[in-house]
């Protein structure tokens, strides 16, 4: 290919004096001159713009004759050394006597170091706008600061005049008479690099990469910014160089006699090779395309052989080579099976002049088919090449190609799928869709459907980067790879988990494909191992971690997650039961499986979710919990019993559960329990049974003649009042306590046939409501409909109350009180409730109810403050009747006072609907006592709407 680097062409001629310095700007030559003057030339079709046109002009020179547009005489006293337009400032940069900046494009004077006077050379730095310049034996270095123009930074003394420098760096090359070194910008400490030449002047070129270009006699050496040696690049010219300026991909020279562009050498120089396709004409971009990516292909073997394999991956990636050839360079990763054709094969009939270097520089035998990477499970340990590409650095290369891949390909599998999608829904409708274009994936996306050619490279991308994330031991990145959207082989990647103990990865493997159960296994078995101490993975499992996993199943699955929350339900009950809850999981079903699979875990679990939530348990689920209670109770019961050790008072947890349960639900059945209670234990149960089924006697006969807990009969009482009207100070609500004076006043009575009288209630209430259990028991909470029976109850109670006719009758006994009392009275037990509940009893009821001997002495307790509430009470009556009446009479004067209202009825009275006069006719007057309107206007006007209804009050008729 022939190929010219520059065209030559000349832009002026007849200078008046000789030209010391030249730059560019914009369009624009400026031209330093010997007699201190700056010539600014214009090309000739510019020259008729304004110099305030300057930016908006072409900015580039022009290939045309340019002419003098001005003269700026004086710009420098004595000859310009160097002259260098900073466009990223828009200064003007110029070395004479001094160092100075001119603004540009109007060249005003912006700042002259005058410490710079004497330099002889300098270097910009554009990025940091650093300057640094020397002096016979200094060097200087300053600041551009936008605010306040330049600040002095730092001074050095060197060994030497210099007589070249550049940044490398945050350092200095300079060159001196007889060496090179690198200046520390910091401490000003120097370190030699190498000798300079004996008849060249020494030179220092700074490169774009940063590099540095050294010249010493003919020979440019290059060096990076700590003065390293690049042993195998330099440039020979025919003659040492005085100015050398890098214009990739070339190195222009100033020669004494002539300028020298170095040429491109043919091996090696892949960087100038890409550079010089670039300048290949637009007609032909699909030769250009096609020798970059052969030309990307060949630099990349080069650069993977020489160990700088993430550059190398680069150029792979700018070739867009596709990912199963670069793949063939790592036979240990293992790739699935594929339908595509071999890449190796795309690769020789698109870039057949990249295959002498590609294969030959990558190590891989010629004859060796890409596609079949997927056989080489196992590699020769021995072979130094192969051990060099599966090194650390060749797969951490390999995992930022595949990661920078990743994006397009998955996109592109992802809608390929959804077409997919598509077409079979439309095929669904008109029955004519080609059954044979897909075959459908099996379970998850392990096994990819056929002739999907996006979801194929994915699934070898995925595979791939998989395992490259395990060799290098980035177990974590390989988790939040499967977390997310992926196509990994399922058998690839489950097999090279499985060997290298990856449970983690392992786990969300099984969950991306669908795979619940077999995580759930591996998940069990981890746990166990983790608890045993046997396991040798380093991530200890946890039952947590099951919980974990169940949570997204609840909704989609939930007897899998009965099945295995069955192995963590011990050890964690109240997390799993909150797995249950928050999966709303059916409370019947958790408890159906319980029942089968764990039954003594059942009533631990519905505790749990009583306590958690009891809305959600069922007036069932709350039966069948009191019947777990009841029989763990009746158990312990028969056991210490058996050993005669059993205390009617004592209480076991189990029992504390059972009393909790009978006191604070209300959805089980009181009758069923009652019926397996014993008849010679548990009455504290019996009692609070019989108080749920409104017997309230019988309850407060167990408490007082049976338990010997005059205390519980107080509370039990305490507890009805409270519950049984929204008001407990009606004088109704308080017969409870009448009912337990009367058991303390006549215990024979109570204790007469008792067991018998608990009997005939059972069994009368289970033969004349059939139902009622049944209601009971689908209700979660008494709610008002106990709070009315007890009130109604009560009510019936206080009608049969001394007052009335008989307030000892009740539960069909027709005993009546000793009259004179009897030594087996409860006196102490009746005095010490009428002083301590004298606020909640019908005092009357009360005294008729005790025997007459009773002191009056011990009755001051009660009396005292009960004849004080009276007094009071009748006090305040008085005080509101008093004001009631006051307010009554205040309405009656106000009402005297409307009434007294007179309206003067004249000739002239006109109504104010009709505008008629009034005459004699009957009329009706507003309340405002001014507005006045025949009554038959005003009947009108109310059907008619023309006084809107409850604005105005209606008026009265006359």
């Amino acid at each position: 290919m022939v190929h010219s680097a520059y065209d030559s062409f000349e832009l002026l001629r007849g200078c008046p004096t000789k030209i010391d310095a030249v730059a560019s700007y914009a369009s624009k030559l400026f031209l330093g001159c010997t007699d201190g003057a700056l010539r600014v030339y214009a090309a000739e079709s510019d020259r008729s713009s304004s110099s305030s046109d300057y930016l908006g002009q072409v900015q580039e020179l022009r290939k045309e004759g340019y002419a003098l547009e001005r003269t700026v005489n004086g710009f420098s006293k004595k000859t310009l050394l160097s002259m260098e337009v900073l466009a990223s400032r828009e200064l003007l940069l110029s070395l004479s006597e001094s160092i100075a900046f001119h603004r540009l494009p109007n060249l005003e004077t912006f700042a002259v170091i005058t410490k710079a006077k004497g330099a002889n050379v300098y270097s910009w730095d554009d990025r940091r706008g650093y300057l640094c310049f020397a002096r016979q034996k200094r060097v200087c270095i300053i600041r551009h600061d936008a605010g306040r123009g330049f600040v002095e930074v730092k001074e050095f003394g060197v060994p030497d005049t210099v007589k070249s420098m550049a940044w490398c760096g945050e350092n200095i090359c300079i060159g001196i008479k007889k060496e090179y070194a690198i200046l520390n910008a910091t401490s000003g400490a120097l370190s030699e690099v190498f000798p300079s030449g004996r008849l060249a002047p020494p030179m220092v070129v700074s490169l774009p990469s940063g590099e540095l270009l050294l010249g010493k006699e003919n020979i440019g050496v290059f060096v990076d910014q700590n003065g390293k040696l690049h042993q195998a690049e330099r440039i020979c010219w025919s003659e040492a160089p005085s100015v050398v300026v890098i214009q990739k991909p070339y190195a222009i020279a100033l020669l004494p006699r002539r300028v020298e562009i170095v040429q491109l050498t043919a091996s090696g120089n892949f960087e100038e090779a890409l550079a010089l396709c670039k300048l290949l004409p637009p007609e032909d971009a699909s030769l250009r395309a096609a020798k970059e990516a052969s030309i990307h292909i060949r630099y990349a073997h080069h650069l993977f052989d020489n160990g700088s394999y993430e550059d190398a991956m680069e150029h792979f990636l700018a070739s867009q080579v596709d990912i199963t050839y670069v793949l063939s360079m790592y036979p240990s990763i293992v790739l699935p099976k594929t339908t595509l054709v071999p890449e190796m094969d795309k690769v020789v009939d698109s870039y057949p002049d990249a295959m002498h270097l590609s294969r030959g520089s990558s190590g891989a035998s010629d004859d060796m088919d890409p596609s079949s990477a997927s056989h080489f499970g196992d590699f020769d340990e021995h072979s130094a090449l192969e051990s060099k590409k599966m090194s650390h650095n060749t797969l951490m290369a390999l995992i930022k190609y595949l990661q920078k891949r990743r994006y397009s390909v998955i996109e592109k599998a992802t809608a390929e799928g959804t077409e997919e999608v598509v077409l079979g829904a439309v095929g669904d409708n008109y029955g004519h869709y080609d059954s044979s274009r897909v075959k459908k994936s099996g379970k998850g996306r392990g096994n990819v459907a056929i002739n999907s050619g996006a979801r194929e490279i994915a699934a070898i991308l995925d595979t791939a980067l998989l395992q490259a994330l395990l060799l290098t031991g980035q177990s974590s990145a390989a988790v939040e790879l499967l977390r997310g959207h992926n196509y990994c082989d399922l058998k690839i990647c489950e097999e090279s988990l499985q060997k290298r103990r990856h449970y983690s990865a392992l786990l969300e493997l099984y969950r991306s494909n669908a795979m619940h159960r077999e995580a759930l296994k591996l998940l069990h078995q981890l746990v166990q191992e983790s608890s045993s101490g046997q396991s040798e993975v380093l991530h200890k499992f946890k039952p947590e971690d099951i919980l974990e996993y169940l949570k997204p199943l609840c909704g989609t699955d939930p007897m899998l997650v009965l099945e295995f929350s069955m192995i963590i339900l011990e050890r964690c009950p109240t997390q799993t039961i909150e797995l249950f809850l928050s999966g709303n999981i059916p409370a019947d079903l958790v408890n159906s499986y319980l029942k089968q699979h764990a039954p003594n875990m059942q009533g631990r679990y519905l505790e749990l979710m009583l306590a958690m939530n009891e809305s959600a348990i069922s007036g069932n689920l709350q039966n069948e919990m009191v019947q777990i209670y009841l029989s763990e109770v009746l158990d312990l019961h028969a056991e210490l019993t058996a050993q005669k050790k059993w205390d009617e008072k004592a209480h076991s947890p189990t029992r504390k559960k059972l009393l909790s349960a009978l006191e604070g639900i209300s959805g089980y059945n009181p009758e069923a329990l009652l019926k397996r209670l014993p008849p010679d234990a548990l009455y504290e149960e019996r009692a609070v049974l019989l108080g749920k089924m409104n017997q309230h006697e019988l309850a407060l006969s167990l408490y007082v003649h049976k338990l010997h807990l005059p205390d519980l009969a107080l509370s039990y009482c305490d507890r009805i009042y409270e519950s049984a009207t929204p008001q407990p100070s009606t004088t109704n609500s308080g017969s409870i306590y009448l009912t337990l004076l009367q058991i303390y006043l006549n215990p024979s009575k109570t204790t007469k046939n008792f067991e018998k009288r608990i009997t005939n209630i059972v069994a009368s209430r289970s033969t004349s409501i059939p139902k009622a259990s049944s209601v009971s028991g689908t209700k979660t909470k008494g709610g008002r409909g106990a709070k009315k029976i007890a009130a109604i109850e009560i009510a019936d109670d206080l009608r049969m109350s001394p007052s009335g006719t008989d307030s000892s009758k009740s539960d069909g006994d027709t005993d009546e009180i000793n009259p004179e009392g009897s030594s087996t009275i409860m006196l102490d037990e009746v005095l010490d409730l009428l002083s301590k509940r004298w606020d909640r009893i019908n005092g009357a009821q009360a005294l008729r109810l005790l025997p007459r001997q009773t002191n009056l002495q011990n009755l001051l307790p009660f009396l005292g403050p009960l004849l004080r509430k009276s007094s009071e009470a009748n006090r305040n009556l008085s005080v509101i009747k008093s004001l009631r009446q006051s307010e009554n009479l205040q309405v009656k004067d106000e009402l005297y006072k409307y009434r007294k209202t007179v309206v003067k009825i004249s000739s002239d009275s006109m109504c104010s609907l009709c505008n008629k006069k009034i005459g004699t006719s009957v009329f009706a007057v507003y309340p405002n006592g001014k507005t006045i309107v025949h009554f038959v206007c005003f009947r009108d006007s109310q059907s008619m709407k023309a006084v809107t209804k409850g604005t105005t009050p209606p008026p009265r008729k006359w």
